[in-house]
């Protein structure tokens, strides 16, 4: 299996185990009951300029172990000091080891638009990103087809949170754009064998459809990068690794949106 393959069995697994311990009718319920959101994270995205989501994980699968002592509060509060214009934060907890209990402490701590990044599988995780207090889920093309895609979106819609759509290739853009996609994101890391192609958001920017919101992800190291990303007419970018890596977060988030012009 690829690494993809083995996210996405691990997601079904832990799916499975936390239907045993809260029915899906119950935590679809404590979703609907919360207050409708008006999108917060896609009207963040959509201001003149790159905009910027920070990320905020412990490890991947391709660099292993990223921050050891992992002070994820002070990151998160460093971000949103930083303006950053929204927060992802991985929960996948096998290769990526984030929790659940990350992003809510995180979502208690900061006001910024956050969105749950993990694998999602089953719409039982959109439901649960809700009360959680997410502003977006990300769903992926390589693991969902275009009528699961449109149905996931929909209950999105239902309770106000966005929909990131990650694509890898015009196809996938196709099924994004199929789905009713408003936020669609071209990851230069192929999640097959996590492999990184810069190039990959530049070749397939024409492809987006211009009522999208467009968002470059993965590889962005350098104000030179965020500066490439403005020139294609990207929305947003999402950094991770570098920023994380980065002593002073907010000098290295402030290079980036000068370059950008931002």
């Amino acid at each position: 299996m690829s690494i993809l393959d083995e996210l996405a069995a691990h997601a079904r697994e832990r799916v499975a185990a936390d239907r045993e311990a809260v029915s899906l009718d119950l935590v679809k319920t404590g979703a609907q009951t919360l207050p409708k959101g008006d999108f917060p994270f896609e009207r963040a995205l959509r201001g003149d300029g790159l905009s910027f989501i920070c990320e905020i994980k412990r490890a991947s699968p391709s660099r292993g172990m990223i921050s050891p002592d992992f002070p994820y509060l002070k990151i998160a509060r460093e971000y949103e000091s930083a303006h950053a214009d929204c927060i992802s934060v991985l929960t996948e907890p096998k290769w990526f080891l984030g929790s659940d209990d990350i992003f809510r402490d995180v979502r208690v701590a900061v006001k910024t638009p956050m969105i749950r990044k993990d694998f999602v599988v089953d719409e039982y995780q959109i439901y649960q990103a809700k009360t959680m207090g997410a502003d977006a889920v990300l769903l992926i093309c390589a693991i969902t087809d275009t009528k699961t895609l449109s149905r996931y979106i929909e209950i999105c819609d239902s309770l106000g949170l966005s929909a990131l759509v990650e694509t890898h290739d015009a196809d996938e853009i196709e099924s994004a754009a199929a789905a009713g996609a408003r936020m669609i994101g071209v990851n230069n890391r192929n999640l097959r064998d996590f492999t990184v192609d810069f190039d990959n958001a530049a070749r397939l920017r024409d492809r987006i459809p211009s009522s999208a919101i467009y968002v470059a992800e993965s590889g962005v190291k350098t104000p030179a990068d965020a500066a490439a990303l403005r020139k294609i007419g990207a929305n947003a970018a999402l950094v991770g690794e570098s920023l994380m890596r980065a002593e002073d977060k907010r000098a290295m988030l402030s290079a980036m949106r000068e370059a950008a012009g931002a």
